[in-house]
Protein backbone atom coordinates (compact mmCIF):
# COMPACT_ATOMS: atom_id res chain seq x y z
CA UNK A 1 0.00 0.00 0.00
CA UNK A 2 1.16 3.63 -0.41
CA UNK A 3 0.35 4.85 2.69
CA UNK A 4 2.52 1.89 4.44
CA UNK A 5 4.76 3.13 6.33
CA UNK A 6 8.65 3.35 5.46
CA UNK A 7 11.41 1.76 7.22
CA UNK A 8 14.71 1.35 6.14
CA UNK A 9 17.49 -1.12 7.26
CA UNK A 10 14.65 -2.58 9.41
CA UNK A 11 14.29 1.47 10.91
CA UNK A 12 11.09 3.20 11.11
CA UNK A 13 11.35 6.22 9.06
CA UNK A 14 11.66 8.85 11.91
CA UNK A 15 14.20 6.43 13.97
CA UNK A 16 16.69 6.53 10.52
CA UNK A 17 16.04 10.03 10.08
CA UNK A 18 17.32 11.11 13.44
CA UNK A 19 19.95 8.44 13.52
CA UNK A 20 21.71 9.91 10.44
CA UNK A 21 21.23 13.48 11.74
CA UNK A 22 22.87 13.16 15.26
CA UNK A 23 25.73 10.58 13.24
CA UNK A 24 25.77 13.14 10.51
CA UNK A 25 26.72 16.18 13.25
CA UNK A 26 28.60 15.20 15.50
CA UNK A 27 30.83 13.56 12.94
CA UNK A 28 31.62 16.89 11.03
CA UNK A 29 31.45 18.34 14.11
CA UNK A 30 33.84 16.20 15.91
CA UNK A 31 36.48 16.36 12.67
CA UNK A 32 36.59 20.25 11.95
CA UNK A 33 37.27 20.86 15.82
CA UNK A 34 40.58 17.87 14.87
CA UNK A 35 41.09 19.57 12.01
CA UNK A 36 39.88 23.64 11.29
CA UNK A 37 40.21 25.08 7.95
CA UNK A 38 39.61 28.90 9.57
CA UNK A 39 39.78 30.11 12.62
CA UNK A 40 36.53 31.40 14.36
CA UNK A 41 35.42 34.68 14.63
CA UNK A 42 32.42 33.79 17.14
CA UNK A 43 31.56 32.27 20.38
CA UNK A 44 30.66 28.30 18.97
CA UNK A 45 28.32 28.17 22.01
CA UNK A 46 26.29 31.24 21.56
CA UNK A 47 26.22 30.10 17.60
CA UNK A 48 24.89 26.94 17.74
CA UNK A 49 22.15 27.47 20.59
CA UNK A 50 21.26 30.18 17.43
CA UNK A 51 21.19 27.92 14.97
CA UNK A 52 19.66 25.13 16.27
CA UNK A 53 16.96 26.88 18.18
CA UNK A 54 16.15 28.13 14.03
CA UNK A 55 15.75 24.07 13.87
CA UNK A 56 13.46 23.27 16.70
CA UNK A 57 11.40 26.07 15.46
CA UNK A 58 11.72 25.69 11.99
CA UNK A 59 10.45 21.98 12.76
CA UNK A 60 7.83 22.84 14.80
CA UNK A 61 6.26 25.14 12.39
CA UNK A 62 6.27 22.31 9.84
CA UNK A 63 4.74 19.80 12.79
CA UNK A 64 2.21 22.19 13.07
CA UNK A 65 1.47 23.22 9.37
CA UNK A 66 1.28 18.71 8.73
CA UNK A 67 -1.85 18.60 10.84
CA UNK A 68 -3.40 21.07 8.27
CA UNK A 69 -1.84 20.18 5.72
CA UNK A 70 -0.29 16.43 5.76
CA UNK A 71 0.94 16.66 2.30
CA UNK A 72 3.61 18.64 3.04
CA UNK A 73 5.66 15.15 4.08
CA UNK A 74 7.29 13.92 1.19
CA UNK A 75 6.78 10.33 2.19
CA UNK A 76 3.02 11.27 2.06
CA UNK A 77 3.32 13.09 -1.19
CA UNK A 78 5.23 10.32 -2.80
CA UNK A 79 2.42 8.14 -1.57
CA UNK A 80 -0.11 9.71 -2.92
CA UNK A 81 1.63 10.13 -5.73
CA UNK A 82 1.69 6.23 -5.99
CA UNK A 83 -1.87 6.03 -5.92
CA UNK A 84 -3.26 8.48 -8.41
CA UNK A 85 -0.32 7.41 -10.65
CA UNK A 86 1.15 10.81 -11.22
CA UNK A 87 4.64 11.74 -11.98
CA UNK A 88 7.41 10.26 -14.13
CA UNK A 89 8.67 7.42 -12.14
CA UNK A 90 5.35 6.19 -11.80
CA UNK A 91 4.63 5.83 -15.61
CA UNK A 92 7.95 4.41 -16.30
CA UNK A 93 8.18 1.10 -14.25
CA UNK A 94 11.80 0.91 -13.66
CA UNK A 95 13.76 -1.36 -10.86
CA UNK A 96 13.24 0.09 -7.50
CA UNK A 97 17.17 0.70 -7.30
CA UNK A 98 17.40 2.15 -10.76
CA UNK A 99 15.02 4.92 -9.87
CA UNK A 100 16.10 5.66 -6.46
CA UNK A 101 19.16 6.70 -8.00
CA UNK A 102 17.97 8.95 -10.83
CA UNK A 103 15.27 10.11 -8.22
CA UNK A 104 17.77 11.33 -6.21
CA UNK A 105 20.09 12.89 -9.16
CA UNK A 106 16.84 14.83 -10.36
CA UNK A 107 15.61 15.75 -6.55
CA UNK A 108 19.15 17.18 -6.37
CA UNK A 109 18.71 19.31 -9.12
CA UNK A 110 15.63 20.46 -8.24
CA UNK A 111 17.21 21.37 -4.64
CA UNK A 112 19.99 23.05 -7.01
CA UNK A 113 17.34 25.08 -8.58
CA UNK A 114 15.37 26.22 -5.78
CA UNK A 115 18.82 27.59 -3.98
CA UNK A 116 19.20 29.48 -7.20
CA UNK A 117 15.67 30.95 -7.23
CA UNK A 118 16.22 31.96 -3.27
CA UNK A 119 19.40 34.03 -4.71
CA UNK A 120 17.45 35.72 -7.68
CA UNK A 121 14.16 36.15 -6.32
CA UNK A 122 13.81 39.47 -3.92
CA UNK A 123 11.11 38.49 -1.38
CA UNK A 124 12.93 34.91 -1.61
CA UNK A 125 16.26 36.34 -0.57
CA UNK A 126 14.49 38.33 2.06
CA UNK A 127 14.02 34.69 4.17
CA UNK A 128 17.33 33.10 2.79
CA UNK A 129 20.03 35.95 3.70
CA UNK A 130 19.38 34.83 7.24
CA UNK A 131 21.23 31.72 6.28
CA UNK A 132 24.10 34.16 4.65
CA UNK A 133 24.69 36.17 7.33
CA UNK A 134 26.58 33.69 9.61
CA UNK A 135 29.57 34.73 9.86
CA UNK A 136 31.19 32.03 10.37
CA UNK A 137 30.65 28.55 8.78
CA UNK A 138 30.53 24.86 10.38
CA UNK A 139 28.61 22.22 10.28
CA UNK A 140 25.64 23.97 12.72
CA UNK A 141 25.52 26.33 9.70
CA UNK A 142 23.41 23.48 7.92
CA UNK A 143 20.93 24.39 10.41
CA UNK A 144 20.37 27.55 10.15
CA UNK A 145 17.23 28.53 7.76
CA UNK A 146 14.55 30.74 8.62
CA UNK A 147 11.72 28.85 9.72
CA UNK A 148 9.57 30.59 6.71
CA UNK A 149 12.07 29.43 4.08
CA UNK A 150 12.08 26.21 5.65
CA UNK A 151 8.05 25.90 5.01
CA UNK A 152 8.21 27.15 1.52
CA UNK A 153 10.59 24.51 1.01
CA UNK A 154 8.38 21.82 2.09
CA UNK A 155 5.51 23.24 0.07
CA UNK A 156 8.10 23.24 -3.54
CA UNK A 157 9.26 20.00 -3.00
CA UNK A 158 5.29 18.74 -2.81
CA UNK A 159 5.36 20.08 -6.11
CA UNK A 160 8.44 18.15 -7.41
CA UNK A 161 7.15 15.02 -5.80
CA UNK A 162 4.11 15.06 -7.78
CA UNK A 163 6.24 15.87 -10.72
CA UNK A 164 8.48 13.26 -10.13
CA UNK A 165 6.78 10.46 -8.62
CA UNK A 166 9.44 9.29 -6.53
CA UNK A 167 8.80 6.41 -4.16
CA UNK A 168 8.47 6.86 -0.76
CA UNK A 169 11.82 5.24 0.09
CA UNK A 170 13.01 7.58 -2.38
CA UNK A 171 11.89 10.31 -0.86
CA UNK A 172 12.83 9.95 2.25
CA UNK A 173 16.66 8.45 1.14
CA UNK A 174 17.49 11.80 -0.50
CA UNK A 175 16.36 13.74 1.91
CA UNK A 176 18.81 11.52 4.69
CA UNK A 177 21.27 12.80 1.94
CA UNK A 178 20.77 16.21 1.71
CA UNK A 179 20.85 16.89 5.44
CA UNK A 180 24.10 14.94 5.96
CA UNK A 181 25.95 16.44 2.67
CA UNK A 182 24.81 19.96 3.90
CA UNK A 183 26.31 19.61 7.32
CA UNK A 184 29.30 18.26 4.96
CA UNK A 185 29.86 20.80 3.02
CA UNK A 186 29.32 23.51 5.53
CA UNK A 187 31.97 21.84 7.71
CA UNK A 188 34.58 24.37 8.94
CA UNK A 189 37.12 20.82 7.65
CA UNK A 190 40.57 21.06 6.93
CA UNK A 191 40.89 18.42 3.41
CA UNK A 192 44.02 17.28 2.09
CA UNK A 193 44.09 19.58 -1.59
CA UNK A 194 44.20 16.16 -3.59
CA UNK A 195 41.31 14.19 -1.50
CA UNK A 196 38.99 17.85 -2.00
CA UNK A 197 39.82 17.60 -5.90
CA UNK A 198 38.91 14.41 -5.85
CA UNK A 199 35.73 14.34 -4.08
CA UNK A 200 34.89 17.49 -6.04
CA UNK A 201 34.22 15.98 -9.11
CA UNK A 202 31.07 14.53 -7.93
CA UNK A 203 30.09 15.85 -4.67
CA UNK A 204 29.97 19.47 -2.85
CA UNK A 205 33.02 19.33 -0.65
CA UNK A 206 33.32 22.36 2.09
CA UNK A 207 36.09 24.59 0.56
CA UNK A 208 33.51 24.12 -2.79
CA UNK A 209 30.49 25.54 -0.64
CA UNK A 210 32.79 27.84 1.39
CA UNK A 211 33.20 30.18 -1.79
CA UNK A 212 29.09 30.95 -1.95
CA UNK A 213 29.39 32.40 1.52
CA UNK A 214 32.10 34.47 0.21
CA UNK A 215 30.89 38.40 1.30
CA UNK A 216 31.43 39.39 -2.43
CA UNK A 217 28.18 39.09 -4.30
CA UNK A 218 29.80 37.30 -7.49
CA UNK A 219 30.91 34.28 -5.62
CA UNK A 220 28.05 33.82 -3.25
CA UNK A 221 25.92 34.00 -6.58
CA UNK A 222 27.78 30.09 -7.32
CA UNK A 223 28.55 26.88 -6.19
CA UNK A 224 24.68 26.66 -5.25
CA UNK A 225 24.80 22.78 -5.29
CA UNK A 226 23.96 20.95 -2.01
CA UNK A 227 24.94 17.29 -3.03
CA UNK A 228 26.19 16.60 -6.63
CA UNK A 229 28.90 19.36 -7.93
CA UNK A 230 27.76 18.09 -11.56
CA UNK A 231 24.88 20.90 -11.49
CA UNK A 232 27.08 23.43 -10.97
CA UNK A 233 29.59 22.44 -13.59
CA UNK A 234 26.80 21.97 -15.90
CA UNK A 235 24.99 25.27 -15.79
CA UNK A 236 28.42 27.36 -15.10
CA UNK A 237 27.52 28.39 -11.74
CA UNK A 238 30.64 26.72 -10.77
CA UNK A 239 33.54 28.73 -8.89
CA UNK A 240 36.73 26.82 -8.31
CA UNK A 241 38.23 29.30 -5.14
CA UNK A 242 37.33 32.04 -3.48
CA UNK A 243 39.22 35.28 -4.72
CA UNK A 244 40.68 36.44 -1.26
CA UNK A 245 41.58 32.54 -0.65
CA UNK A 246 40.30 30.44 1.96
CA UNK A 247 42.15 32.00 4.94
CA UNK A 248 41.61 35.52 3.17
CA UNK A 249 37.96 35.33 2.50
CA UNK A 250 35.39 36.91 4.51
CA UNK A 251 32.12 35.15 5.18
CA UNK A 252 28.40 36.68 5.25
CA UNK A 253 26.59 39.49 4.15
CA UNK A 254 28.54 43.26 3.36
CA UNK A 255 26.06 44.89 5.16
CA UNK A 256 26.04 42.80 8.24
CA UNK A 257 29.47 42.53 9.55
CA UNK A 258 28.92 44.45 12.33
CA UNK A 259 25.71 43.16 13.06
CA UNK A 260 24.73 40.34 15.70
CA UNK A 261 23.98 37.56 13.71
CA UNK A 262 24.79 34.97 16.28
CA UNK A 263 21.39 36.44 18.22
CA UNK A 264 18.26 34.53 17.49
CA UNK A 265 16.03 37.49 17.98
CA UNK A 266 17.87 39.39 14.70
CA UNK A 267 17.85 36.27 13.29
CA UNK A 268 14.66 35.76 12.99
CA UNK A 269 13.56 39.46 12.45
CA UNK A 270 15.91 39.68 9.64
CA UNK A 271 13.69 39.17 6.71
CA UNK A 272 11.03 42.18 8.02
CA UNK A 273 14.11 44.85 8.80
CA UNK A 274 15.42 44.60 4.97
Amino acid sequence: MANDPVTLFGLSEPVFRMGVFLAAFFLFSALEAMAPRRPRLQSRLKRWTTNTAMLVIATGLVRALLLIAPLLAMTAAAGLAAELGWGLFNLTGLPLWLEICLAVMLLDLAIWLQHLISHKVPFIWRFHSVHHADRDLDASSALRFHPIEIAGSAAYKLGVVFLLGPSAVAAVLFEVLLNASAMFNHANLAMPRELDRLLRSVLVTPDMHRVHHSIHRREHDSNYGFCLSVWDRLFRTYRAQPEDGHQGMTIGLAEHQASKTQALSWSLKLPIQQ
